[in-house]
């Protein structure tokens, strides 16, 4: 098993670039070794609601025209580490107020998902960008 990892990927923000970051996340999980499965499910989940959230939310605000994201993926010995950056609109998002939407509802569990799948899930705007960082304890 390798304790540390490391792998790159920058795609336009398009639902076709959501099959690209799970083949990266396969190859690096790999990378990886052995591990839980229970970690792996956990940790793709979210980082695929993720992936998929800025794909969503970047079509419906501006269109995806020019708009790309970037996903690193991190391991060391204590943790795994997904991070997106992405040059889409600022996010007016408080990560403390995401709730389970209704069984109902058609949509808006990816972030709820997320939540509940990592240790933690921090967001930023930072230089331009919508940093996001998924953290998983190994």
């Amino acid at each position: 098993m390798s304790a540390f990892a490391h792998r790159e990927v920058d795609v336009p923000a398009t639902l076709y670039s959501i099959e690209t970051v799970q083949i990266e996340f396969d190859t690096w999980w790999n990378e990886l070794g052995e591990q839980k499965p229970e970690t792996r499910f956990a940790f793709e989940l979210a980082v695929v609601e993720i992936a998929t959230n800025i794909v969503e939310h970047t079509h419906r605000a501006e269109g995806t025209s020019g708009r790309r994201f970037h996903l690193e993926l991190d391991a060391d010995e204590t943790s795994i580490t997904a991070q997106f950056a992405d040059n889409g609109l600022p996010s007016n998002i408080d990560l403390s107020t995401v709730t389970m939407s209704d069984v109902e509802a058609e949509g808006g569990r990816g972030l709820a998902l997320a939540i509940a799948a990592l240790h933690s899930l921090e967001y930023r705007f930072e230089d331009g960008r919508n940093i996001w960082t998924l953290v998983c304890l190994r």
